[in-house]
């Protein structure tokens, strides 16, 4: 029997949505612009795959909201450790999470299986200490830049069920505030030891190579009366600049006819400007190769599903990943991205790539 512990960070990702880039300090500003839960669902898609994988799993949880009720309608029966400082209606801590991390090892659990970001991982491993226990993520975050996080929540729930092996992967994890004044700097936060799988991501790498050609190209491509929603990154910065302005790094801008609409817009800002055409414009994160889902959750769904999708990058960026990823929330909308994909990479020429 595999003994796994597995916990929530119930606030993890709220600020992705609207426009908050992160949520470390930021809930109740989250909520005030009508953000809701994200991590639950990230959960529960995790735990269905734990269950179709994993014949002889026992789950230990922590108290709600941190994974009670949500394994149990998952179908397990878990064995419930402690609760939260705040009880299940008040808000959870870095303590907390802390708090279960140490319960599991008491336990010796085979693996902690989390839900939540950057922020949650670095609690994660602090908590383990020098335990040489398998940790694995479940993305909900914003950023997720750790290479301790399975590529998807049902990959993560997957491995969690199968691995045999392990070995180690950095925890890394930015300044929110830095983050979203425009200025990504990552900071190595701990090595943990981690299953090793394919379906784990690897670190986020920054910067991508020359894209003066592309992004003067795809300027001069822009159409008259269709709405442009632009990604975040270097690569999209470029063409920003290309059409006369100041772009939001590691924000989500929308453009029209030669006018900013929406600068470092939410996901219901840019629902609001959307138009009967609209394009949304974004590049690959490097190393990892997400096209959506990581850092730009304000490109939800609902957005997605409004827009052609243009996809552009440095040939050097597309050389550092094998495929393109997507992890939009939405099972039907990734399945329906995944496939070849003509990804723009110059003036006229475009690479052929894998979304799987």
């Amino acid at each position: 029997m595999r003994t796994i512990g597995f916990v929530v960070n119930p606030v993890a990702g709220m600020g992705g949505r609207v426009g908050l880039k992160g949520t470390d300090g930021k809930v109740e500003e989250a909520r005030e612009r009508g953000a809701e839960q994200r991590a639950p669902d990230r959960a529960r898609a995790a735990l269905d795959a734990l269950a179709d994988y994993g014949d002889d799993v026992k789950l230990l949880t922590w108290g709600d909201p941190m994974g009670a009720e949500i394994t149990r309608e998952a179908g397990f029966d878990p064995e419930v450790l402690g609760e939260p400082a705040a009880g299940a209606g008040g808000d959870t801590t870095v303590e907390d999470t802390r708090a279960a991390v140490r319960a599991f090892l008491e336990r010796d659990v085979d693996l902690i299986l989390f839900v939540g970001g950057d922020g949650t991982a670095v609690d994660v491993v602090e908590a383990l200490g020098d335990a040489d226990v398998p940790m694995l993520g479940v993305p909900a975050g914003v950023k997720v830049y750790s290479s301790v996080f399975g590529v998807s929540p049902r990959a993560a729930g997957q491995v969690a069920a199968t691995f045999a092996d392990v070995e180690r992967a950095e925890v890394n994890d930015v300044d929110e505030d830095e983050f979203r004044a425009g200025q990504v700097e990552t900071e190595l936060r701990g090595v943990a030891t981690v299953p090793a799988a394919d379906q784990r991501q690897s670190a986020k790498q920054l910067g991508g190579g020359s894209v003066e050609a592309l992004a003067e190209a795809v300027a001069e491509d822009v159409r008259e009366g269709v709405t442009y929603v632009l990604g975040p990154g270097s690569t999209v910065g470029a063409i920003e600049a290309e059409l006369g302005f100041d772009g939001t790094t590691l924000g989500v801008d929308v453009w029209r006819d030669g006018e900013v609409i929406v600068a470092d817009a939410s996901e219901s800002e840019i629902l609001d400007a959307l138009g009967d055409e609209n394009v949304v414009v974004v590049s690959p994160i490097g190393g990892q190769g997400f096209v959506f889902g990581r850092g730009n959750q304000q490109l939800s769904p609902a957005v997605i599903r409004q827009c052609e999708v243009e996809v552009v990058a440095s040939r050097r960026k597309l050389d550092t990943v094998g495929a393109l990823r997507v992890d939009t929330g939405d099972p039907a909308l990734d399945e329906g991205l995944r496939g070849w994909l003509r990804v723009r990479v110059g003036a006229f020429e475009r690479r052929l790539m894998e979304v799987v």
